[in-house]
Order: C-alpha cells, then structure tokens, then sequence
C-alpha cells in the first residue's frame, strides 16, 4: 500500500480528478460504455469541480451515486442536486446520469423502477467511496436495518436502507456491486 501526502486539499481534489479521469479514459479504450460511481456528502464536491473539466468521452460515461437520500432530487439534502451542480457541467454534462430516486413514498416502492438501470452496468468500472464519521460507507451504515442483506454477497444490487438516527430512508447500492 502507498501513502500519498498533499500539502492541501486543492493538490489532493486535482491529483484524485486526474487519477480518475485516468482510470475512466483507459477503460474507455476497450469499452462502449463505462459507469463511475462516486459518494455523495461535502468532500468529494472540490474532486468535481476538476473531474467535470477532464478531456474524457463523457458521452460514453454514466455517473451514479454510491448511495442517495429518499428525498426529491431538488432537495438541499438530496446528493443528486450536488452532482448535477458539482460533476455533471462543463465537458462532463455529456454524460448520462442513473439516479437512485423515483417519486414515490418509499425507496421499495421505487426500487423496480431504478434496479434494471444498474442491472446491465454491471461490474461497475470506476467506484469512489468515502466513509462518514459513523464509519458508514455509502449508506451501509452500522445498525442499519438491512446491513446484513447489503453485505451478502447474493443481495440485490440496490437496497434500501434505515440507519439509526438518519431523518430519511436511503438506497445504497449493495457492497458486492461496490467492491
């Protein structure tokens, strides 16, 4: 393993922003399509504002998040409105978005609607997680009340979830798919 230090955060956001555009070029060399797969929350936000402006096929790129909120797209709490106004501008508008939301009361009610579109993107070709203080990572957070069906190497690829003390529901998509 390498320890890579910074010595700030602009220097890591734009060596992460070229990393990936790295790994999503190369894939696109030997694939029509590819998918990435990048957490929502306030870190990664300064990484898209690099990422959005690298010279990649975008139109050959379908971006998805980690994980999302059981909340409307438009919501201040909603991690879709952060990449639509952080990651999907500039030369990555381009790409197509998966979104991991539909308009109904609950993420199992909107489950049949979203499963299909991650289905055929399988295996993913770019993930980026990040982990919160509660050590969770996308929503599969300790003591969730799917944690278990969410690490099974046979659940679904998406699942929803309800962690202790989250306000919302959320969907994750399942850690096999992740890894």
């Amino acid at each position: 393993m390498d320890i890579v230090e910074y010595p700030d955060r602009d220097m890591l956001a734009l060596d992460l922003a070229n990393h990936l555009a790295g790994e999503l070029n190369a894939a696109l060399h030997h694939e029509e399509r590819v998918t990435l797969v990048v957490p929502g929350g306030t870190t990664p936000g300064p990484i898209f504002d690099d990422l959005c402006a690298a010279d990649i096929d975008w139109a050959r790129v379908d971006v998805s998040l980690s994980d999302e909120r059981w909340v409307p797209e438009t919501s201040d709490r909603s991690n879709t409105k952060l990449i639509k106004e952080r990651l999907l501008v500039n030369r990555a508008a381009a790409a197509g978005y998966l979104s991991l939301y539909a308009p109904t009361d609950t993420p199992e009610e909107g489950l049949p609607s979203l499963i299909g579109q991650y289905e055929t993107r399988l295996p993913l070709t770019v993930v980026v997680l990040g982990m919160g203080a509660d050590m969770h990572t996308a929503s599969i957070f300790p003591g969730a009340d799917n944690l278990e069906l969410a690490l099974s190497d046979d659940a679904p690829i998406l699942v929803p979830m309800r962690a202790p003390n989250a306000p919302e529901p959320r969907i994750t998509i399942a850690a096999h798919a992740l890894a």
